[in-house]
């Protein structure tokens, strides 16, 4: 297949993927909100990435748990609240006290302030236990019908192929890409049977051979999450097209 690199014909140059902001830029501000992806931009990041969930009205939100307790002070599960419950929490104190009161975030929301940005984003759907072919179509849907004009189209992933099948299915137009832990021995039969153009894997498994085979045969590699500038240096070497960093400004300098 043709060297694709998860873009359509309204995405941004495939160098832009190169340094993305790893749920905003988790390294200097709670991970998936907005104030996260506002500081993505403000270090010179052009593409972010952020999970999104469902919460138990079935609206799509930024979040990377099953459970709530980790990142807010709520306890139990996101999928079991719904969104009125989830926005009376605060989602940033738990990083810092100029944080607090930092709301969960809606996909709606997100969408704004990445056109305000003229930010990129790579969306990984991760759904709650049993939501996979639920949160693929209603974030398929969401996306189909509200995305940004004057912003690059979306690259989406996932860890779950029937997320990514049912997404397919609702917004066949956005590319997709298959997260995986290592690289699996049937990896490109995946890619194929997915209609994914691109792999993104985690970065201390990945091996020189496996990169290059990847990239031979014209699927875009990227790797998560790749916080020592000298390993970026390594991988972008080897010719792996992105990483993905808490903290992109330090990759940012030796891109």
């Amino acid at each position: 297949m043709a060297k694709g690199y998860g873009l359509n014909r309204f995405s941004a140059h495939p160098d832009a993927l190169r340094v993305i902001g790893h749920r905003g830029a988790a390294g200097h501000a709670p991970e998936n909100t907005l104030a996260s992806l506002r500081k993505a931009a403000e270090l010179g990041v052009r593409w972010v990435e952020f999970d999104v969930m469902l919460s138990g009205d079935g609206v799509p939100v930024l979040f990377h748990d099953d459970k709530l307790a980790r990142t807010t002070n709520g306890r139990g599960w996101l999928a079991g609240h719904d969104l009125a419950a989830l926005k009376r929490l605060d989602s940033g104190s738990w990083f810092g006290p100029r944080f607090a009161g930092e709301p969960i975030a809606t996909l709606s929301e997100a969408l704004v302030v990445l056109s305000e940005l003229g930010l990129g984003a790579n969306i990984e759907v991760k759904p709650s236990t049993g939501l996979d072919s639920e949160t693929g179509r209603v974030v398929g849907a969401a996306l189909k019908g509200g995305w940004p004009a004057g912003i690059p189209a979306p690259v989406i992933s996932s860890f779950s192929t029937e997320a990514l099948r049912t997404f397919a299915d609702a917004a066949p137009e956005f590319s997709r890409a298959l997260l995986v832990w290592p690289v699996p021995h049937d990896w490109r039969k995946q890619l194929d049977d997915l209609g994914c153009q691109a792999l993104h894997c985690l970065s201390r498994r990945l091996r020189e051979a496996r990169a290059r085979e990847i990239i031979a045969a014209g699927y875009a590699l990227r790797c998560f999450t790749v916080n020592n500038p000298r390993r970026a240096q390594q991988l972008f070497k080897w010719g792996v097209d992105g990483v993905f960093s808490d903290y992109p400004d330090r990759i940012l300098k030796i891109a």
